[in-house]
């Protein structure tokens, strides 16, 4: 019986280990589809700025990651605040995870009827990814009011990098 099982046992783990992807680093994206931040200057103040994480990171985590990018910029161009003008949050990749589905289904023919139930577990883990696109505007002096103005030293302090 152990002769079965173990080899069986140990086929299963790696197959689920092969499914798994790697966790999201802070670092520039290679390209459009990798894992990481991008950013794009567009006017001396105004800026583009996307990060992309892989299925460990969800949407406010991932909007961090952008945020914190925004907040080096903007402290890196000689400015000490920035405003978001633009932002967006999407799902690019994978699909929720998986749930319980039950079917019923019956026949009846020449030869008798019946009745059958099936039930289904999808196992699979949450594969969703998430990138998060900002414009930005970058400002020195005070921080101006409202929610979408972010002091980039202050968003620095509180986000891991």
């Amino acid at each position: 019986m152990n002769r079965i099982l173990i080899p069986i046992l140990a086929t299963l783990a790696l197959g689920l280990s092969a499914c798994a992807t790697p966790p999201t680093v802070y670092q520039p994206a290679v390209s459009s589809e990798d894992m990481g931040w991008r950013a794009t200057k567009i006017e001396n103040d105004r800026y583009r700025v996307s990060f992309r994480a892989n299925a460990d990171l969800k949407g406010p985590q991932v909007e961090d990651m952008a945020l914190r990018r925004a907040a080096e910029i903007t402290l890196a161009d000689g400015y000490q605040w920035f405003r978001v003008v633009n932002r967006n949050t999407e799902q690019v990749d994978g699909r929720r995870a998986g749930g319980t589905s039950v079917g019923v289904g019956g026949s009846s023919g020449s030869y008798g009827s019946g009745v059958g139930v099936g039930l289904s577990f999808d196992l699979s883990p949450d594969s969703r990814k998430y990138e998060t696109q900002l414009e930005i505007l970058l400002g020195r002096g005070a921080k101006p009011e409202g929610v979408d103005a972010y002091d980039a030293q202050a968003v620095l302090n509180r986000t891991p990098g």
